[in-house]
């Protein structure tokens, strides 16, 4: 019900990549993993995410978690799912190189994310700058994935 509903809400607010006829360029693939990744830390920084997952851990021995089920399932799995949508849509593309894409993607997840999401939980402040964090996760990214002309395009980043 009402959990669901604020969970798949907070989890559409980390937008990827709607195929809308759009071709994918160097320039295009990184700015829309820029902006996962940007969305991706604000939400999971935000006051709703910080206070669910709290919730969920503190339940996690009990019943199985059903709020642990929930944000996995309408929240993770679907923010997964989209991202991984954005890095194959980048390989068919011929802008990223890997063998697997599941790999690829939770190297990106962390590199975003590290361990931010740990010690926000644990009441450490966030982030100030979650732009800056995000495009060094996404450069960092497109080091390890990115083919010969993703690396071209690349800005010298100090």
């Amino acid at each position: 019900g009402l959990l669901s509903a604020m969970i798949a809400y907070q989890a559409s607010k980390v937008r990827t990549f709607e195929r809308n006829g759009e071709r994918l360029t160097a320039a295009s693939l990184h700015d829309h993993v820029v902006i996962f990744a940007r969305d991706l830390l604000e939400v999971l920084a935000g006051d709703v995410s910080l206070a669910l997952n709290r919730l969920a851990i503190g339940q996690s021995n009990r019943d199985g978690s059903k709020l642990g089920k929930l944000l996995l399932e309408r929240g993770r799995r679907q923010i997964d799912r989209r991202a991984m949508a954005l890095i194959d849509a980048g390989k068919r593309a011929g802008l990223l190189r890997f063998s697997d894409a599941d790999e690829a993607y939770h190297t990106l997840y962390g590199l975003v994310v590290s361990d931010l999401h740990v010690r926000m939980l644990l009441g450490e402040p966030g982030l100030k700058d979650t732009a800056r964090q995000a495009e060094r996760a996404v450069t960092a990214f497109l080091r390890l994935y990115g083919t010969d002309k993703v690396l071209a395009e690349m800005p010298v980043l100090g």
